[in-house]
């Protein structure tokens, strides 16, 4: 066993004070500290038990309970419709997908297209879990690559192809993982152009390749330095979430503003920071699973034989320089004359926000 795989085991208590219990990893959400003569719209952001440096992030701009029971109630009727049962379905009941729609889009009041986002971000955190992560839930290294091309054909459907196309639909309509990305794709459909229906299928593509790499690392033991995993993690972040950002705000970013590099290096940088928040949330879980996950924080704490606590540290000023970068750039953008390209960035922004705090204050990653 390698030295990144025997830390990754953790089968002892995590160094520094952070051991393997909630409370030292993920405990309650703190209020924001107040900053002094900067940008109202950030603060230093106390998480954990309080004994990490803070997060210095976007502050929340709406808290709604209603609306997000309401988004709730009709995720759950969804999932049901597309086959969710027993032990999921009640995951997809208390996850507060509700709330982490709710926090994250602030610009949108209406609960069907706040179902949107909340649709696909459950399908997504299922197919993660129970494809590509948890073991317990059946993840399985060599059995991730040709779920996931099912999974594209699912949010992308393939053209029909004589006699072949029978067992492909009988597949697609045996999961209802590939049952609810496809409804979900045929959701956006009725609220968003074709191609802001693309943009999503091919963000999620993209990510894809992200969770085949974690998978040959988990199944050859051979872990990856924490640069190479960060390079597969900016693919894999909160990103692919904020492609909905326009289409929940029912308008829509022209090609030529979305795909400038520029304002793409600002949402690259925005869905890395938000996943970061994830990673440093995840450190337990992902320790301790019996083929373990790779997580910035413990790629960190291998490549350098340091304890765990001062990983995290690590990997919080990187979180807080990314932030920094992205609102210099963001503020730079501010003189390109569109309406829409300042909309969708500070919606970005508040994307950011709102997913600190749904993984400060969200129970799976308090156990």
């Amino acid at each position: 066993m390698s030295a990144t795989a025997a830390l990754l085991g953790c089968s002892t208590p995590l160094p520094g004070g952070l051991g393997m219990s909630a409370a030292r990893i993920a405990a309650q959400f703190a209020p924001p500290r107040a900053q002094q003569g900067g940008d109202p719209a950030y603060a230093e952001l106390e998480w954990g038990d309080g004994s990490a440096p803070p997060l210095y992030g976007p502050v929340v701009v709406r808290r709604d309970e209603a609306l997000a029971a309401e988004v709730d109630r009709r995720l759950v009727a969804w999932a049901a419709e597309c086959g969710f049962e027993g032990e999921g379905l009640e995951q997809i009941a208390h996850a507060g997908f509700g709330k982490l729609v709710t926090l994250a889009h602030p610009d949108c009041a209406d609960p069907d297209r706040l179902l949107v986002a909340a649709q696909l971000n459950a399908a997504w955190w299922a197919a993660d879990d129970y494809y590509a992560d948890d073991s317990t839930l059946g993840a399985a290294p060599t059995e991730l690559p040709p779920r996931l091309a099912l999974v594209m054909a699912a949010m992308d459907p393939v053209a029909p192809a004589g006699e072949f196309t029978a067992p492909l639909e009988e597949a697609l309509r045996s999961d209802p993982i590939l049952v609810g990305l496809h409804s979900a794709i045929d959701h956006l459909g009725r609220h968003g152009s074709p191609v802001l229906v693309q943009r999503v299928c091919y963000a999620t593509f993209a990510m894809f390749v992200s969770w085949d790499a974690y998978a040959a690392w988990r199944h050859t033991g051979r872990y990856p330095p924490a640069w190479e995993y960060l390079a597969a993690r900016q693919h894999d972040s909160f990103y692919t979430s904020m492609t909905l950002v326009d289409a929940v705000g029912g308008y829509e970013l022209g090609a030529p503003y979305y795909y400038d590099p520029r304002v793409r290096e600002a949402m690259m940088r925005a869905g890395t920071a938000a996943v970061l928040v994830n990673d440093l949330h995840s450190v337990a879980k992902d320790a301790a699973d019996e083929n373990p996950v790779c997580n910035m924080v413990l790629q960190i704490a291998a490549d350098r034989g340091c304890p765990v606590a001062e990983a995290v540290e690590i990997t919080v000023g990187l979180h807080n320089r990314i932030v920094r970068e992205f609102e210099d750039g963001r503020r730079a953008l501010l003189a390109v004359p569109s309406p829409e390209l300042h909309r969708f960035l500070a919606g970005v922004r508040d994307w950011m926000g709102g997913g600190f705090e749904w993984h400060a204050t969200n129970p799976r990653y308090q156990s």
